[in-house]
């Protein structure tokens, strides 16, 4: 019985096309965050906003854990080899946890300022924001909620979770510029504290989104199953075939962004080796053209118990 799929023919996009979009998408998001986190952070100095300050800094950490999905994307992209014959795909998972753990730190340090700001009763001889960080606030919401579906929209053609979790990233920093900008808006209608919240309001948030996409690399890094609607999809799809009379077994586990699946199907025990084998071939043949994320396939025939 068959076990491997050819890889080029596994992805939904040729792995040409896979890294020329992935390119593509975080050029763009770099740009896009230098220019925004510049901005901001001008906005914030200028106008007296620690909340947008906060904020730039968590646009710059963009830039760095977009230069990680890069690299992850190449690595993970990379054909089989004699070395690592079942491929590289987790390599995206190692450098989403890696964007995790730069998200994590990014966040720790702004809700410790903010903390210590609060505690402290630092506000009280704050400046009051000016006008500036409100428009820079908006001007960061409504860029940020654009990159984040632009980013989405490809992750989900080129089926990748660091181009995904990079995506989340920017809608967590479209979130904490809302955050930044009610706090802004507090502290310029009297109430200086609400900057210093909306700072810690930021942390939260950024602290949420780590550990998802810190979590979701770590299912696809220790074999997590797939869920149970998927399995269930690819049992209904077996036993549909009038030669398969029951499914001893069926297994799934997640391989960074692809799913391996070990089957065994019951058979009639009077067929001859070679129909059981050509049965077991075309059930594998035809999970591989219903379901594109399957990236291996074992087919294991027992005779079926009278």
């Amino acid at each position: 019985m068959k076990k491997n799929k050819n890889d080029k023919n596994n992805n939904h996009v040729s792995e040409t096309e896979f890294q020329k979009i992935a390119n593509k998408v975080s050029v763009i998001a770099i740009i896009a965050n230098v220019i925004l986190s510049l901005f901001k952070l001008i906005a914030g100095v200028v106008a007296h906003s620690s909340a947008m300050i906060s904020d730039a800094v968590h646009s710059a950490s963009d830039v760095f854990s977009t230069i990680v999905v890069i690299i992850g994307i190449s690595f993970a992209s990379k054909e089989s080899d004699k070395e690592h014959p079942y491929g590289h795909e987790r390599l995206e998972c190692v450098a989403a946890m890696i964007l995790a753990m730069v998200l994590f730190v990014t966040g720790f340090g702004i809700g410790i300022s903010a903390l210590k700001g609060i505690i402290t009763g630092e506000y009280n001889t704050m400046m009051v924001p000016g006008s500036l960080a409100l428009v820079a606030a908006i001007v960061s919401i409504v860029t940020k909620e654009a990159l984040y579906w632009y980013t989405r929209f490809y992750a989900k053609k080129i089926d990748s979770s660091a181009l995904m979790a990079d995506a989340w990233h920017h809608r967590s920093d479209a979130l904490s510029s809302i955050g930044a900008l009610i706090g802004i808006g507090g502290a310029m209608m009297g109430f200086p504290i609400m900057d210093l919240l909306a700072s810690f309001v930021i942390f939260l948030f950024i602290i949420k989104a780590a550990y998802d996409i810190f979590k979701d690399a770590i299912d696809k890094m220790v074999d997590h199953a797939c869920d149970e609607e998927f399995e269930q999809s690819i049992y209904d799809f077996v036993i549909k075939n009038e030669e398969v009379i029951c499914i001893d077994l069926l297994q799934t586990r997640m391989f960074g962004n692809k799913i391996y699946v070990d089957i065994e199907i019951a058979l009639d025990g009077a067929y001859t080796l070679q129909k059981a084998h050509d049965i077991a071939e075309n059930i594998h043949s035809d999970i591989e053209n219903n379901f594109p994320k399957v990236k291996h396939i074992m087919v294991h025939v027992n005779p079926a118990v009278k």
